[in-house]
Order: structure tokens, then C-alpha cells, then sequence
């Protein structure tokens, strides 16, 4: 299983936007992650916009593919997009900066 870390920058004036968008996340949105393989997902969010993402996968880059041949990944990545800082006309799942993991306590 693969532990996957990322983070993006939403912009401080959608702050409370953002977090009140993903209190009420689709049904639909959560069917389709957890299809594709994004189990234990969370996102974290702090003051200045830093949002770091956390997941667990078989494989990552498949679990990406799964989720982008979603129709309904397209539509809340365009929902989305403008709520974040520097993503130079990419898709916020396209756009996310994958960190590369140091150290992990089994």
C-alpha cells in the first residue's frame, strides 16, 4: 500500500469557502474515490491556504488515472480550480505537488 502526501495553496479569500465545500462533499465524488483506490484520504488545511493531502493506495498513479475518466471528477476539479493559488491552467488533481515520504513508524 502506498502512503501519498501532497499539498496545493487555496487562496485566503475562499478559505472558508473551501472547508464549507468539503463538508458537503457529493456522494457521487466519495463513491468514485474510494472505486478508484483512495482509501484513509484526508486533507488538512491550514490558515494561510497550505492544504496537505493524505492517502493510502495500491498504487498511485492508477488511482489517479481511475479518478480523471470520471465525469464527476471533472466537474468538482472545475468547481474547484479557482479556489487555488498557481495551478497554470492545470486541474487541482493535476496541479497537487506529491511529497516523497522520509520516514514512517510501523
Amino acid at each position: 500500500m502506498e502512503r501519498v502526501g501532497f499539498v496545493l495553496k487555496v487562496k485566503k479569500e475562499h478559505l472558508e469557502e473551501y472547508r464549507r465545500r468539503h463538508e458537503m462533499v457529493w456522494p457521487e465524488m466519495q463513491a468514485a474515490l474510494m472505486e478508484t483506490g483512495w482509501h484513509n484520504y484526508s486533507l488538512f488545511l491550514r490558515e494561510d491556504g497550505l492544504l496537505f493531502g493524505y492517502l493510502e493506495t495500491p498504487d498511485f498513479e492508477k488511482a489517479r488515472e481511475g479518478m480523471a475518466a470520471r465525469e464527476v471528477n471533472a466537474r468538482w476539479q472545475a468547481e474547484m480550480a479557482p479556489f487555488f493559488e498557481a495551478l497554470d491552467g492545470c486541474r487541482p488533481d493535476e496541479g497537487l505537488l506529491q511529497l516523497r515520504e522520509i520516514f514512517h513508524l510501523d
